[in-house]
């Protein structure tokens, strides 16, 4: 391993805290975080997508992409699902090695192995990874009816020395793509082979922000605006929109509309109209006059000339729009006769985005639940976590990649909005059944029951810190993983240790009290590893005897043989 490779494999163990995980399975996390950062623009759980250890399949780590999602149960491809009303999947799988060679054999053996994972019925032993993996791929292709098209496959073999693409590895790999699409399961195979050049790139792709740049010709400045550094108003070519919205791969990236207010809504009636205006020659140039358009918040802009260069930005209206354009861009032509009206506006005030976000989507209906996203307590929220003491710091990311370009950050001390709300209300609401399965159902309870206005900040905050210390144990191999799917019964067991189950309300003063002293327990490692192994002891007897899976903790009936052995301790 050249000093470059084991330079940022070490800064990778640091910032996900695998300090005392061997040298050969951290480069596997290390391979699996950089190729699926490429796909997959927001922070992610690198320990859910490792799958070696032995009947594998000569496969190291699994990343399904489920409408923009990161997914890793079946209830969330469900979910998913019930949300949109559609299925738009990419699978992503990964084989590394330490060593510097391009083994041809092992190379076919892991494109055999991904084979073998698609099949209706394995013929070689697999491991409990692979087979929840397999469970989610087969829940997938049980809807195969609600694909907007056939899912992408996707194998990188990655290695620390250098890829010279040999025409015999190059050959032989393209048989192996011809193999897997023979099996008409997939709308594309890619087989990939990374060298130390490539993991390098990745990795530092991996640690900064989305960027996109693009000629913005037709253009005018707007008049000085206050909370506005820069704006823009224009058309711009689809061929170069499209540049802005699609990674790499030619994916959209979800993550682009990670504050907008709504996902893309399929093939509703405004969305229909579009995609006629683009259908048709006769509407097709008038596109820029019959369409609302884009706008775009950036935080970071850079301008030479016509030529922009925006960093950390978000398409805050627009994006059934930019879905739509996305779909259709086999069909659109080239020559720059389809124009869409952008708007591009530089500011860091979160209020004003706020605003601007508002006021843009007022055209079509809205729900409460969807605009309290917007709320002023997310903001108090990441300042609240910004106040904890160094020791016990989180980072509440409310934007994607909010944090990759601070280096010195662990990314496990990253909580996105999902793990808020799944830990709070698994500690605080006593549904860790929920919290295991459907998203959607505990977002129903925001803002009456989750991110209320006048919750205390206190609980939000612990019960994130609480997931974190648990996820540090799982990953430094304190706490044997067999326990990973009862994590939410877990932190809702702590807090009963830790509180007593006489909880004051979460808008009393009192919760404040009650939270630190939580929050003072978990602070020190030794107590806390003690708490969360008396917490063990709860969910063993829960369980009485049989075995823990992911199906057998989300039930309502789990959580309650959970809450009769807390009595008993």
């Amino acid at each position: 391993m050249d000093r470059i490779t084991r330079s940022h494999l070490n800064s990778f163990r640091d910032e996900q805290s695998l300090k005392n995980m061997p040298e050969d399975t951290s480069f596997e996390y290390l391979a699996n975080y950089c190729v699926v950062s490429g796909l997959y623009d927001n922070e992610f759980d690198v320990a859910a997508l490792s799958v070696g250890g032995g009947n594998d399949l000569g496969i190291d780590g699994i990343g399904i992409i489920v409408n923009g999602n990161l997914v890793t149960s079946t209830d969330e491809v469900t979910d998913l699902l019930k949300l949109n009303q559609y299925l738009e999947v990419s699978f992503v799988f990964v084989q590394a090695k330490t060593s510097g060679n391009f083994d041809g054999a092992e190379m076919m053996s892991f494109a055999d192995g991904v084979k073998e994972f698609f099949a209706d019925q394995p013929t070689m032993p697999i491991n409990v990874a692979i087979s929840d993996a397999r469970q989610v791929m087969n829940t997938i292709y049980d809807n195969s009816t609600k694909f907007s098209k056939r899912p992408s496959c996707r194998l990188y073999y990655v290695t620390t020395g250098r890829w010279q693409a040999d025409s015999g590895l190059v050959g032989r790999m393209a048989g192996r793509e011809a193999s897997l699409q023979d099996t008409n399961l997939f709308e594309q195979v890619v087989f990939t082979a990374w060298g130390a050049d490539e993991l390098h790139a990745g990795y530092k792709r991996s640690q900064n922000n989305i960027t996109a740049e693009f000629p913005f010709e037709n253009k005018v400045t707007l008049p000085e605006i206050d909370g506005v550094d820069q704006a823009y108003l224009g058309t711009l070519p689809v061929k170069h929109f499209l540049s802005i919205i699609t990674d790499t791969t030619g994916t959209i990236r979800k993550a682009l509309f990670y504050d907008n207010v709504r996902d893309f809504q399929e093939y509703n009636e405004v969305n229909k109209d579009i995609q006629r205006t683009l259908e048709a020659t006769s509407t097709r140039q008038r596109f820029a006059v019959l369409n609302n358009g884009v706008t775009i918040v950036a935080r970071n802009l850079k301008t030479v000339g016509n030529r922009f260069s925006m960093t950390d930005f978000q398409i805050v209206n627009g994006c059934q729009t930019s879905h739509v354009l996305f779909d259709e861009r086999d069909k659109l032509s080239v020559s720059g006769e389809v124009h869409i009206p952008l708007k591009i506006i530089v500011t860091d005030n979160e209020d004003l985005t706020s605003s601007i976000i508002r006021a843009t989507n007022r055209q079509t209906e809205v729900s409460s639940e969807d605009l309290y996203a917007l709320s002023t307590f997310q903001k108090k929220l990441e300042d609240f976590y910004a106040a904890q003491p160094d020791g016990r710091r989180l980072y509440y990311e409310r934007r994607s990649r909010q944090y990759s370009s601070m280096p010195n950050i662990e990314k496990v001390r990253i909580i996105n909005k999902q793990q808020q709300i799944r830990a709070f209300a698994a500690m605080f609401l006593d549904n860790p059944h929920q919290a295991s399965r459907y998203l959607s159902e505990l977002k129903a309870m925001v803002p009456t029951r989750i991110f209320n206005d006048s919750h205390k900040l206190d609980p939000y905050y612990v019960s994130a810190y609480a997931y974190y210390k648990l996820e540090f144990f799982f990953r430094n191999g304190l706490i044997s993983p067999n326990y990973k799917p009862t994590r939410y019964q877990l932190l809702m067991i702590v807090r009963y240790l830790c509180g007593g189950a006489d909880m004051p309300a979460l808008t009393a003063n009192k919760m404040e009290v009650y939270s630190s002293t939580i929050a003072k327990q978990l602070g020190d490692d030794d107590s806390a590893l003690q708490l969360f192994k008396r917490a063990l002891t709860v969910v063993d007897a829960a369980a009485g005897g049989a075995d823990i899976t992911r199906d057998s903790v989300k039930t309502q009936s789990f959580t309650d043989s959970v809450k009769k052995a807390l009595v008993a301790v």
